[in-house]
């Protein structure tokens, strides 16, 4: 299948802000989905996705994964960044260079420069999963932004506020788009509604979410 004619039908990336330092870059991955999807691939070759069990015993309704020296994990045990694959006992796959090419120029494209992420959670969504709104606040460092990639069937990204009790803003996202959030905007909860049955031309019914980090 020929991934660039999906990529060319797409306009120009542009940008929707949802805060003072928090912004989506409409499209802005499309030009990298070719070495995104065999990059994904690998990575998932090597550390399979599954679905985490939160600290309360229940199951995550995303399979994770992850790249980099760092990688996010959920157990009883609480949330926390590990060195090595709790199934495997090995690394986490490195990061490939596509990919934190590309958090690099989404996040400069936002404002931030200099970003230099050690850490990409991969989400895989089937219809009906969710991420129920919470803050990213296991990082050591909170300067760094945060850069989330939407590849595959639309989601829609819940955006509050620095309490749990703040209104939401409810911003659809699609294939190819980044949401970049840091400075004032970096502590601000979030979480993604419940997918919706669709279809994509390349990943059939998954969404995939790439969520990049300083972690360490």
């Amino acid at each position: 299948m020929n991934l660039d004619l999906f990529e060319n039908l797409a306009p120009p990336a542009s940008s929707q802000s949802l805060g003072a330092e928090a912004s989506v870059l409409r499209g802005f991955a499309l030009p990298f989905v070719s070495e995104l999807l065999p990059a994904l691939a690998a990575i998932e070759a090597a550390a399979p996705a599954r679905q985490m069990l939160t600290p309360g015993g229940l199951k995550m309704s995303a399979a994770m994964t992850n790249c980099g020296p760092l990688g996010w994990v959920t157990d009883r045990q609480g949330y926390r960044y590990t060195r090595a694959d709790p199934i495997t006992g090995r690394p986490w796959p490195a990061m490939p260079a596509v990919l934190r090419r590309l958090a690099q120029e989404a996040a400069q494209r936002a404002g931030f420069d200099d970003f230099e992420p050690d850490a990409c959670l991969v989400n895989r969504y089937l219809p009906g999963a969710r991420l129920t709104l919470h803050q990213d606040r296991n990082e050591v460092d909170h300067a760094a932004p945060i850069v989330s990639v939407s590849l595959g069937i639309p989601a829609v990204f819940l955006f509050g506020g620095a309490r749990r009790g703040d209104p939401v803003q409810r911003t659809p996202l699609h294939h190819g788009d980044a949401v970049v959030w840091g400075g004032v905007d970096r502590l601000r909860y979030h979480g993604v509604a419940p997918i919706k049955e669709a279809h994509h031309p390349l990943l059939g019914r998954l969404r995939i979410n790439l969520t990049l980090r300083k972690a360490g």
